[in-house]
């Protein structure tokens, strides 16, 4: 049975109180860059380094007053100071603090999803070496096609998930510069070398070009990488809601003891954590498209992301580590059918070699578009296709039974899946 999931963890890097102390970090180590080089005092940052603090409680009682969050936060933390936090935001602009603090929360979350999507790659990885070789129908269209093998399909899940931690870690990169270059980008207070020495120590790189804020491309690019990684989630559990379905019952969520399936319906078991997955999905998408409407913010920047970006870093980073979460407990604990799959596979009568015995025909001097016809009559008659194909006047004529049972044995379909699935596997994380 799959637990309640959570990860609390993540949760506190977007609390007011985490967000207020990584802000705090800033402007402390911002006022000990401006001490080396004398412009304040060194006495006054060895005080705040002792004594600052900042109460989420305080800061909401002044901006209840002052209506501007940087200024409450700023005046909440140098009263925990005393004379010397009079120093604090020497020289900075809000977006310095709050743009450098964002990114700071930002890469803490990706760190933490980067943790968790390596255990869903870990649990899928172990699947697809589990079933290498249980053979299946691979669908196009929902319809049968040719077969394949349950550990390749999970093998192209694999594939897409280390392009995901690809993607994920160059969102990193991408989301990890900061700016401390004042009101418009200019450095008319503090000097660049300030906020290279400053952001260096915090992990981060210098914004080239700030303006007043760090440009919003950069977080449409790494919101859109988060909605990405969600849709193959997606893509995933759509799967497995297929599989589940009662003409399927190929591979099924788990379902514990005591669990129940409908208020009204004793036997349903229906795949709840996973139709849940596809509505986060649709979530993270919407994220993804305000983070958009972000990049265009007028001259040197307005608000109007701010808003935006105070709901969707938190739910955003916090969704995605929940979905990642529930689908590796998903996974490993899958309640995979091979019987049910051969079964399945079987239903069609010898179908899924139509493509085989075409190919044999060509191969026997006949017009490709003659075969086909041929073929087709016999998949599209009602009844057994392997026993059609051998009645059939025109086919039995070119092809011998040896050379139809060639046609009919599945391992030609399943040749190369080794080949591929190792393929895949060659890449780790």
């Amino acid at each position: 049975m799959i637990e309640r999931y959570t990860r609390p963890h993540l949760g506190k890097i977007w609390s007011d109180e985490h967000r207020y102390a990584v802000m705090l970090e800033v402007e402390i180590r911002v006022c000990e860059s401006l001490a080396k080089r004398g412009i304040i005092p060194t006495e006054a940052t060895k005080v705040m380094r002792k004594k600052a603090s900042v109460d989420a409680a305080r800061v909401a009682e002044i901006e209840a007053e002052v209506h501007h969050d940087v200024i409450a936060f700023v005046t909440a933390a140098a009263e925990s100071i005393g004379p010397e936090g009079r120093f604090l935001h020497f020289g900075m602009t809000s977006s310095d603090v709050l743009d450098t603090a964002f990114a700071l929360q930002l890469v803490e979350a990706t760190d933490a999803l980067e943790k968790a999507l390596l255990e869903l790659i870990a649990a899928v990885r172990k699947q697809v070496e589990s079933h290498r070789a249980t053979v299946m129908a691979g669908r196009t269209h929902g319809i049968h096609a040719e077969p394949i093998t349950f550990g390749l399909k999970l093998a192209g899940w694999y594939a897409e998930l280390m392009r995901a931690l690809h993607r994920l870690r160059a969102a990193r990169a991408e989301i990890s510069h900061g700016k401390l270059s004042g009101a418009v980008g200019t450095y008319a207070m503090n000097g660049p070398d300030i906020e290279a020495e400053v952001l260096d120590s915090l992990g981060l790189v210098v914004e080239p070009v700030s303006t007043q804020v760090v440009p919003r491309d950069r977080h449409a690019m790494y919101f859109a990488t988060l909605a990405t990684i969600g849709g193959g989630l997606e893509r995933f559990a759509t799967e497995i809601r297929h599989m589940q379905r009662t003409e399927l019952l190929e591979a099924l969520e788990p379902f514990g003891k005591g669990q129940k399936g409908s208020s009204a319906m004793p036997h349903k078991r229906n795949p709840i954590l996973t139709e849940n997955l596809s509505g986060l999905a649709r979530l993270l998408r919407s994220y993804s498209a305000a983070a958009f409407e972000n990049i265009a913010l007028w001259h040197e920047r307005d608000i109007s992301h701010s808003s935006v970006e105070r709901v969707i870093g938190p739910d955003a980073t916090i969704i995605l580590d929940f979905m990642l979460g529930r689908m590796t407990r998903l996974i490993a604990d899958l309640d995979v059918r091979p019987d049910a799959m051969r079964r399945n596979l079987d239903i069609t009568g010898g179908r899924l070699s139509s493509e085989r015995i075409l190919l044999a025909l060509v191969d026997k001097d006949i017009a490709r578009e003659e075969g086909y016809r041929w073929v087709q009559r016999c998949a599209l008659a009602e009844g057994d296709f392997r026993a059609a194909v051998r009645a059939d006047a025109d086919i039995s004529k070119r092809l011998s039974p040896a050379e139809l049972d060639d046609c009919f044995d599945e391992k030609h379909a399943l040749t190369h899946i080794d080949t591929i699935i190792d393929r895949a596997l060659e890449d780790t994380p």
